[in-house]
């Protein structure tokens, strides 16, 4: 699972992680909420508060959710 924040208006990566970076083997919501902390993370060293969750076409619920609602405890609002 990946998570990119992107300045939409430069077309610039301002930060990104995934499961492959946390070297977290295993593809269910327990890894993809530590992407969604690692992302959140990575985003307050880049100086972003606020994103818009784009879910890229996924529906909102299992992994997706997880990832969402990590970053959100780890202080990232959407």
């Amino acid at each position: 699972m990946y998570a990119q924040l992107i300045d939409d208006d430069s077309g610039r990566t301002l930060a990104a992680a995934s499961t492959l970076d946390l070297k977290a083997g295993k593809k269910d919501a327990e890894a993809a909420a530590a992407v969604g902390k690692s992302i959140a993370e990575r985003a307050r060293d880049a100086g972003v508060s606020t994103a818009v969750f784009d879910r890229g076409g996924f529906l909102y619920h299992g992994r997706v959710k997880a990832l969402a609602d990590a970053a959100r405890e780890a202080g990232l609002e959407f």
